[in-house]
């Protein structure tokens, strides 16, 4: 035990369960010691006195594929993994999987070996990897590139079972129209988080996909089969299995507002909603574009687009994401935040050092005033 450590009183603290007020939080150098009612913090323990809003642990993005002006694509290396990791930190995500969109077989390994090296070198906030694609449907490609979707073969099978080995985490982004339900099923089997997405597949495809293995859902209706009343599809397996959670981009663009609204209310359990920024190169700069694959993206208004207009990636910070839902749609603040910290943690089977002020945990932490503005970050318990 260093001395009697710091302690962070006058924000109500969010601990990834519950949101808990007249406490504070007692750290232990780079560690969480303990959440006490403020008449308990430790005698001789340094006070930091916030002014009012949320204490929260720092935020886990499951989908980064870009931050600081680089995108993963283009240099899958520990230091453009490093690049992202600060430039999210600065945003307050403490924990992001880098994530790699469809491009070759050997740029997916090349990605795979930079996230595993940037772990054993403990480059702070890089938790894994999400690889989105290749193996999707031509039909809902979105932005990624036709010429490099295909069909996943025992070879590609294999570079995921060996990565599921390698890394911490790891989520794979698949079509049921490019892979098998038995490849889905040793890919689950293996650790990895099979995320369904880019697929115009129907209902019932979904729900057996789901059955073999998938625990997940990418970007909930963005690049998907939409729900209708004779005709579910993914939007709609993904709203009614309990098994499935879903990730959601909520800059109010991706997706209405109020089909959110309804999502949430709609979403059965255990599994749940969270948030994710799908953030690009722009994120932590001004920068107004960026290429991918040889393409232009623009960023315009809130937006990132290709030249004909579709959305390639978002323009959006975890707290922003936050606000649309507390401020805009009434959510609770403690449901909202469970969104940006726990429950992606636990999706993605790192709620061991993420997503929560649980005593042993890692002290990374955000501090939000009262409209839930970031105001400051700390990682390991230092401030970023």
């Amino acid at each position: 035990m260093s001395g009697q450590g710091k302690a962070y009183a006058g924000a109500a603290i969010f601990d990834g369960h519950r949101l808990l007020t007249g406490h504070a939080l007692v750290l232990d150098g780079a560690r969480v010691r303990a959440l006490v009612a403020e008449s308990e913090i430790p005698p001789g323990a340094e006070i930091i006195r916030l002014a009012g809003g949320f204490i929260a642990p720092g935020f886990v993005d499951l989908q980064v594929n870009g931050g600081g002006g680089v995108m993963f694509n283009d240099a899958p290396e520990p230091e453009t993994l490093q690049t992202i990791a600060e430039a999210h930190a600065g945003l307050g995500t403490t924990a992001l999987l880098a994530t790699l969109i469809t491009d070759t077989p050997e740029r997916t390994r090349a990605a795979v070996s930079a996230v595993a090296e940037a772990v054993a070198e403990g480059v702070k906030g890089i938790a894994g990897l999400h690889l989105e694609g290749p193996h999707l449907s031509l039909e809902r490609k979105g932005a990624h590139d036709a010429a490099l979707i295909r069909p996943m073969d025992d070879t590609d099978l294999e570079t995921l079972l060996d990565a599921a080995r390698r890394l911490p985490a790891l989520m794979v982004t698949l079509a049921p129209e490019s892979v098998t339900p038995a490849q889905v099923h040793a890919l689950a089997g293996a650790g990895a988080v099979v995320s369904l997405g880019h697929s115009d597949a129907d209902f019932e495809t979904c729900m057996a996909y789901a059955a073999a293995g998938a625990r997940c859902v990418t970007h909930l209706f963005n690049a998907m089969s939409q729900m209708t009343s004779r005709a579910p599809g993914l939007v709609g397996a993904a709203l009614r299995s309990g098994g499935l959670s879903a990730g959601l981009i909520a800059d109010g663009i991706h997706v209405h507002p109020d089909a959110i609204a309804l999502a949430l209310r709609a979403k059965l359990g255990p599994g749940g909603l969270f948030l994710v920024t799908d953030a690009m190169a722009t994120a932590g700069t001004a920068l107004d574009g960026f290429e991918i694959n040889g393409r232009r993206v623009c960023r315009r208004d809130g937006r990132l687009t290709l030249p004909d207009g579709t959305l390639a990636g978002a323009d959006l910070e975890m707290a922003g994401a936050l606000r649309l839902l507390v401020n805009g749609l009434g959510l609770a603040p403690e449901e909202a935040l469970a969104m940006a910290t726990s429950r992606p943690a636990g999706v993605a089977g790192l709620s061991r050092h993420h997503g929560f002020l649980h005593p042993g945990a890692r002290a990374d932490f955000v501090h939000l005033d009262d409209k839930l503005k970031l105001r400051a970050v700390w990682r390991s318990g230092e401030a970023v």
